[in-house]
């Protein structure tokens, strides 16, 4: 799962911090199938990437920040000038597009005792274990439409779109900016498909074909209901015509004088 995170070196003043080409990173596909999806991105978490900044007295929190891959870098900055966390917004930087906005928040992972992920094998263990592991972008439709929401919204991304990622340690207690990744690369969400391009397996018929097939089907259905209806209706005046023939013999049959015995 944390096969991307790579080992810690020494930097920033000789203290030990995350290396500097660590980056959030896709989901692996075994654990997040469909994968961007058009309103979602499922990264893996931070695993032990910022342990060897961890004091041991001292509270810690992550923070996610997304912005649109068009954002221009010098607008690429999570923190003001006294290293405090930026709390941009989802409206405020207009869904990314003006800069990096705080798009979730969550404990550090323990990396000493991660989820085994043989659990996700387990019906009743799934979702936790990839709760634990994965956090989805674009996860909360509503946060933006709720006027009681107070938590920091994670709505839905734009289709087709470019986005990146980073990953912010912040000493909770001071709200001070510990450490950082990297912006992750580039990942896009997927595209609409336009009706010519439906894949329809498996005869792989564009969409304007799918539209010719279901008027024909309706045509064909209309025609055996025409032929349906006629036949019963040849039916229906046949029995009549014989109802009638009958009820004709029979009163003629009634009508005829019976033939007289001679007396003897």
């Amino acid at each position: 799962m944390y096969r991307h995170w790579v080992v810690f070196v020494f930097c920033c003043f000789g203290e030990l911090c995350a290396d500097q080409n660590l980056k959030p990173q896709l989901a692996a596909s075994q654990l997040a199938t469909n994968n961007p999806t058009l309103t979602t991105i499922a990264l893996e978490k931070p695993f032990c990437v910022f342990d060897n900044s961890l004091s041991p007295n001292e509270s810690y929190i992550i923070y996610l920040y997304a912005m649109k891959g068009s954002a221009v870098a010098i607008s690429s900055l999570v923190t003001d000038n006294s290293s405090k966390p930026l709390d941009s917004t989802f409206h405020q930087t207009r869904g990314g597009e003006l800069g990096p906005y705080k798009a979730a928040l969550f404990n550090v992972p323990n990396c000493a005792s991660p989820p085994k992920l043989a659990d996700v094998g387990n019906v009743n263990k799934a979702a936790d274990v990839l709760k634990q592991y994965l956090f989805r972008v674009g996860d909360d439709g509503t946060c933006l439409y709720d006027p009681n929401f107070l938590g920091v919204c994670n709505p839905p991304l734009a289709p087709d779109t470019t986005y990146r990622f980073k990953y912010v340690l912040v000493e909770s207690t001071g709200g001070i900016m510990k450490d950082q990744t990297l912006w992750s690369d580039p990942i896009k969400t997927r595209r609409v498909k336009l009706p010519l391009k439906i894949d329809t397996w498996p005869g792989r018929r564009s969409g304007s074909m799918i539209v010719i097939t279901s008027i024909q089907s309706v045509l064909v259905f209309l025609l055996l209901a025409g032929l349906l209806a006629a036949v019963s209706s040849a039916v229906m005046r046949s029995e009549d015509a014989s109802a009638e023939t009958k009820h004709v013999s029979q009163s003629i049959q009634q009508s005829e004088p019976r033939p007289q015995l001679g007396s003897e």
